[in-house]
């Protein structure tokens, strides 16, 4: 029996991707199973630069760091049923645990599902700097950390100036998360960084390697208060900066950027210019320019002569700003009424009428001000709403109405999950536009698409609270995955942030189920929509970094006698761990299968036996401790794509182990041992 039958129970090997995608499109700089780099350089020729001296950015551990991302991770995330919210139906997760190991754990099931990444790292300020120290060593020491392993755990913080403040420690918790985010975006997604004066430089640079500078979209910066501090010395910091970046940027065959973002909803504020002095029945207008920034040698079809309708002469445009429109196009304009020349068509020179009803939201600028996205105070006050007197407090956090800014501009709104999305506002006719207006929001809701939003800095869980509200005000089916380090505290109801996060995201849910039934209290969220009343995923599903349900073999801790060589095979001739349940069994394998953790699970029965149905019945995953051909045929009589069983159920039969194999061959069913 061949190892391709056993599932591995590691995560992602990033290397082995690496080269099998480098196998698939050029096999000739391989020889003998390696690499051969003098063929590569031959098959990148004048791209190669061997230039010792060349821009990039460059750090103490940056080798190490990229190595850590290398070594796949032998976790799992545990369930924690009792922990969530409406854990049967919801599709959003919140996943204690270190969040480098979860991100290779998220690697195979959710890589390029994610639209939208936001983050808000440590700041590298001194304070809460808690990753790079600590888990150095992977998964062991973040068990020793939370007390998994039965000896002391490590420092609860490294909040020392001395430290806190080194670059190269930054870096290197840093870099390896990004590039693991980054595998997760779609193709269109978009990551959100907050960051302040104390590292913007590096963070930039430092995106650049790992997204490409050519995926840079902005560089946000959000006034995150209100009033100076008298206690600060020369300035008062008053904003922070939040980095934009795109996972693959598309360009026009002329060369311009594609959208990655939405745009923002009008306000009366924006439609204050939007008149109808001549009453025209398409309804308010604005005037636009008629001139362009290009000059008559560069666009010479442009530089024309316009006929004056008034007094019939020629208007000829400066050869240094020529006509915006084509002279065919000027044509259609009049013949459709959308030249203007003023009340009296007295102007000198044209311009265009823009209608109101064909223009879409307006462009984000990357000014946020404290009125329009909130600040840190009003953040705190939202936490301390929500919380009451538990004594919970974060010293700079996240207002919800910046994340949901955020949210808005990266995601799909209900609206466009139609087949008419590719369709610009400009391209629809005023009567769909009146259409969509008119449309319930639930009803556009039915083909929604499914946009999850990674946050794996979660701290108190802004993000799934943005997420849950913006859900309610316009029919979204946006989902969210947080993932928080179970951070110490000195509260004894919360011990760890993890708590925190969970408990915060409970009560925003407990709130939108109580304000949904009581339409008196529906201020209290704004924007909340009568016919929205408890929409969408309101739930969580909760899971816990931890070691393996499972034995697994690891090299670095390979015995170093013969003896010791003996004693570790017997351990592992039952790789299962007793101490451990069905359900977390169940769910390592559904992570391990690369399936997500939200995915639909079913209890079947087998004949006497019971297997699980994941996602529609497509793997069936039978955990029963023995096995036999009537029950394996019953398995495979479901007509699954896969099939998932114990290595340890069939007692040593390879004889119908081998038979198995080959029977599901025969079916077209993938047949996997773990």
């Amino acid at each position: 029996m061949t190892d391709d039958t056993k599932l591995p129970l590691t995560s992602v090997d990033l290397t082995e991707a690496l080269l099998g995608q480098l196998r698939a499109t050029s096999p000739q700089i391989f020889s003998e199973s390696r690499v051969d780099f003098a063929k590569l350089q031959a098959a990148l020729g004048e791209h190669i630069d061997t230039n010792p001296e060349r821009y990039g950015l460059t750090w103490a551990g940056k080798r190490d760091a990229f190595r850590n991302v290398q070594v796949p991770s032998v976790a799992t995330l545990r369930p924690q049923p009792e922990e969530s919210v409406n854990w049967d139906s919801s599709e959003n997760l919140i996943i204690e645990g270190d969040n480098l190991e979860v991100l290779k754990l998220l690697q195979k099931p959710y890589h390029g599902k994610v639209k939208m990444i936001y983050i808000d790292p440590p700041y590298n300020t001194g304070n809460e700097f808690i990753y790079p120290d600590n888990f150095r060593e992977g998964l062991d020491e973040y068990l020793r950390y939370t007390g998994q392993l039965g000896e002391d755990g490590t420092a609860t913080s490294t909040n020392k100036d001395t430290s806190g403040r080194y670059h190269s420690n930054w870096l290197n918790m840093m870099y390896p998360r990004l590039f693991l985010a980054r595998n997760l975006l779609k193709e269109d997604g978009v990551i959100f960084v907050s960051i302040d004066d104390h590292e913007v430089h590096n963070l930039r640079l430092l995106m650049d390697e790992v997204f490409g500078e050519e995926n840079f979209v902005a560089c946000i910066c959000w006034q995150k208060k209100y009033a100076p501090a008298n206690d600060t010395v020369d300035f008062s910091p008053m904003h922070d900066f939040i980095l934009v970046y795109g996972k693959e940027r598309k360009y026009t065959d002329g060369g311009k950027a594609i959208a990655l973002l939405n745009r923002q909803e009008r306000t009366e504020e924006n439609n204050k210019q939007y008149k109808n002095l001549d009453d025209d029945e398409r309804g308010l207008w604005r005037t636009d320019n008629y001139l362009c920034n290009k000059t008559a040698e560069q666009r010479p079809n442009l530089y024309y002569a316009i006929t004056h309708p008034k007094t019939g002469q020629e208007i000829w445009p400066s050869r240094s700003a020529v006509w915006r429109y084509s002279k065919e196009r000027h044509e259609q304009n009049v013949r459709e009424n959308r030249v203007w020349w003023g009340i009296t068509q007295g102007n000198s020179v044209p311009a265009y009428k823009r209608f109101l009803s064909e223009v879409s939201g307006v462009i984000a600028t990357t000014w946020w001000t404290h009125q329009d996205s909130g600040h840190n105070d009003e953040a705190k006050k939202e936490t301390r709403l929500l919380m009451g007197d538990s004594g919970i407090e974060f010293d700079t956090p996240k207002p919800v109405r910046l994340l949901k800014r955020m949210i808005e501009l990266a995601t799909h709104k209900p609206e466009q999950a139609g087949d008419d999305a590719a369709l610009s506002v400009q391209e629809k006719p005023a009567s769909y536009l009146t259409a969509v207006k008119k449309a319930t929001r639930v009803e556009s809701n039915a083909e929604a698409v499914q946009d999850i939003v990674l946050d794996f800095f979660a701290g108190s869980g802004t993000t799934a609270h943005a997420v849950l509200d913006l859900n309610q005000e316009d029919g979204g089916n946006r989902k969210f995955i947080l993932v928080q380090l179970p951070e110490k505290t000195d509260n004894p109801q919360y011990p760890t942030i993890a708590h925190i996060t969970r408990e915060r995201v409970r009560r925003v849910i407990a709130k939108l189920q109580e304000v949904g039934r009581d339409s008196s209290r529906q201020s209290e969220i704004v924007g909340l929509k009568p016919d929205l009343q408890n929409h969408g995923d309101l739930g969580f599903r909760a899971f816990k970094l931890d070691s393996s349900n499972f034995k697994i073999w690891r090299p670095d801790k390979a015995p170093q006698s013969a003896e010791q060589l003996a004693e570790q095979l017997s351990l592992y001739a039952d790789n299962v761990l007793a101490e451990r349940g069905d359900q977390d069994r169940l769910y390592e394998l559904i992570l391990k299968c690369g399936m997500p953790l939200s995915a639909r699970v079913e209890s079947v029965a087998i004949g006497q036996r019971t297997a699980f149905a994941v996602s529609d019945g497509n793997l069936l995953i039978c955990l029963e401790p023995h096995l036999d051909r009537d029950t394996l045929r019953a398995l495979f009589a479901r007509k699954p794509q896969r099939v998932l069983c114990l290595d340890t159920a069939f007692d040593g039969n390879d004889a119908l182990k081998t038979n198995t194999v080959l029977e599901a061959q025969t079916h077209g069913i993938i047949f996997k041992t773990v």
